[in-house]
């Protein structure tokens, strides 16, 4: 489980397994994680998703499950998300919103049937899911915090498909598509999800297999290029995909409309949280929207920097910035005003400089999930 440290902050079920690794820490979500690793860094381990394979502990996020008769409509009734267009055995990327149209929290919700959904949320906001799901549940829906009883890990990268095979589990699963299997003497829930834009997946692991697990993916990744990576790699590729981070792209003040993710948003449904609200601001248009920027000279931009037009007039804020180690240069997601369109010329405050930025439409670097 996520026992909690000298620090006061949680730790994953593989923590001893990071510290062998030579991991350096950073608080997440209350949670103490891998930032990186010894050996490399952040520059290698995010190389080493985009070129081969890399192995994420993302045992933080929240594992919620909502189980009893009518378990899935009651979902359905809550995100925004469509959870009738997909069946047993798929997930989907959803939302749940506030009244005011604002994102609580990005999860994924795997469908097992019409009577069991497991959800997996961020790590600090599970406990707002939980609450969310627990009011107006009909009674015999029950509500299972589980945030204890699984890790989840993220094996990322072209060469994903041929590790999990030598691991013994050459699983054949399309886009979002989950299946059960074993491990060794384990039986986990693999996914073809992921938060990094490469072909993936992602391990739902009881707690008890998972130091087992890890090991046996580390092994049969060896002859593959496979290293561990930490948050550092996940953030860089993440922003590089143009995927929103909760409580910087996405927030209970920065709706799914402004940060282009309107996709995620079931609008031929009768009903779920925030849709009032939502309905009247894609009629009206949202007042800002999230947009790439990629630097044109060395800037490299970071969250709350001021984003400003030709004229010199503040036109939005960094949300999130980075240097991307695939192109070599500041890329960043930002929040601009309407008026700001694609191929346009801005300027980012970076420290007492104006940088010059081009605005571009994400992601930065080809995807290669599907």
């Amino acid at each position: 489980m996520g026992v909690e440290g000298t620090s006061g902050l949680r730790r994953s079920p593989l923590h001893e397994r990071h510290l062998a690794a030579g991991a350096k820490f950073a608080s997440f979500g209350g949670w103490s994680m891998p930032l990186e690793y010894a050996g490399g860094g952040v520059v290698a381990e995010h190389t080493a998703v985009r070129e081969a394979v890399g192995l994420f502990d993302v045992s933080h996020l929240g594992k919620v499950g909502v189980v009893g008769a009518g378990a899935l409509a009651h979902v359905n009734r809550v995100l925004t998300g469509d959870l009738d267009r997909i069946g047993p055995g798929q997930a989907q990327y959803t939302l749940l919103c506030n009244p005011d149209g604002g994102v609580v929290d990005d999860l994924i919700a795997y469908v097992t049937g019409s009577d069991e959904v497991l959800l997996v949320p961020n790590a600090a906001n599970a406990s707002a899911v939980v609450a969310a799901l627990h009011m107006g549940a009909p009674e015999g829906v029950e509500v299972v915090d589980l945030h204890d009883a699984y890790a989840v890990l993220a094996l990322q990268g072209p060469r994903a498909d041929e590790v999990l095979a030598a691991a013994g589990v050459p699983v054949e699963l399309d886009y979002m598509a989950f299946a059960r299997v074993r491990l060794g003497d384990t039986l986990v829930i693999v996914c073809r999800t992921g938060y990094t834009g490469e072909r993936g997946y992602e391990l739902v692991v009881p707690v008890a297999g998972a130091e087992a697990v890890w090991d046996a993916l580390v092994a049969a990744g060896e002859a593959y290029g496979l290293r561990p990576a930490g948050l550092g790699a996940r953030d860089t590729l993440r922003t590089e995909m143009g995927y929103p981070l909760h409580g910087q792209d996405l927030s209970p003040q920065i709706s799914p409309l402004q940060a282009r993710s309107g996709w995620a948003v079931g609008w031929s449904k009768p009903d779920f949280v925030g849709a009032d609200a939502l309905r009247a601001e894609k009629k009206a248009g949202p007042s800002r929207l999230l947009r790439g920027l990629r630097a044109e000279g060395r800037g490299i931009p970071r969250p709350g920097m001021v984003v400003r037009d030709a004229e010199g007039a503040e036109v939005g804020t960094v949300t999130s910035g980075t240097f991307s180690p695939t192109l070599r240069t500041g890329i960043a997601l930002a929040l601009l005003a309407p008026t700001v369109g694609e191929d346009d010329t801005v300027t980012v405050d970076v420290r007492t400089r104006r940088e010059p930025f081009r605005v571009v439409k994400p992601p930065f670097v080809a995807s290669h999930v599907r």
